[in-house]
């Protein structure tokens, strides 16, 4: 199936890894781009059909980077390819919460069972449509090679469950409604003048 392809007609390498002191590493080589897409939902697709099994997404899902430039690529020791992601790879499913205020600590389980406790090393963003302004909530999975991380989307129930265990906070001179965890407060939204 899917990966591999990648190592389809690669001949096997002796050295198991090993390399002699002083050597680089070898680069992985590129495989242009492959028929690999992550849907919005979070589903994947392989040459237009899903991957039924979860645990050949998770597998995948592990060996998943994201470029300085913001693309995708399925990444192995020996090989690598480009893929399509519609909006975040992943997608936040589940809450659970322990503690209260500042206290308070929020992990997420995303749809390849991937616990994320928000707090410095993995923030809560909260990006607005240009048109709706509706708000779209993201949690960082783990980092990227620039300055775009790898994110999980926040879905609509559990961002509901986020807004009601949300207080309202000054940052800097705005009055701001948001959660915490670990710690640090994370904004979902500026409060109208008099709420709050």
């Amino acid at each position: 199936m899917p990966m591999t392809a990648l190592h389809r007609g690669r001949p096997h390498d002796p050295t198991c890894g090993f390399r002699p002191e002083g050597r680089p590493p070898r680069r992985p080589v590129e495989c242009g781009d492959l028929p690999f897409v992550i849907r919005r939902d979070g589903s994947w697709l392989y040459r237009g059909s899903p991957i039924q099994r979860k645990e050949l997404v998770c597998l995948f899902a592990s060996v998943l980077r994201r470029e300085e430039d913001g693309s995708w690529w399925l990444q192995t020791p020996a090989e690598r390819g480009r893929i399509e992601v519609e909006d975040a790879p992943f997608v936040a499913v589940e809450l659970d919460w322990t503690g209260e205020g500042r206290n308070q600590v929020l992990s997420f389980r995303t749809n390849v069972d991937q616990v994320i406790t928000a707090g410095p090393d993995n923030p809560i963003r909260v990006a607005h449509d240009i048109l709706t302004c509706e708000p779209t909530p993201y949690l960082l999975v783990r980092p990227g090679a620039g300055h775009l991380g790898i994110e999980a989307r926040i879905n609509r129930a559990v961002y509901y469950e986020l807004v009601a265990l949300a207080v309202p906070e000054w940052v800097g001179c705005r009055r701001m409604l948001g959660v915490w965890s670990q710690g640090h407060f994370f904004s979902l939204g500026e409060l109208p003048p008099g709420d709050g």
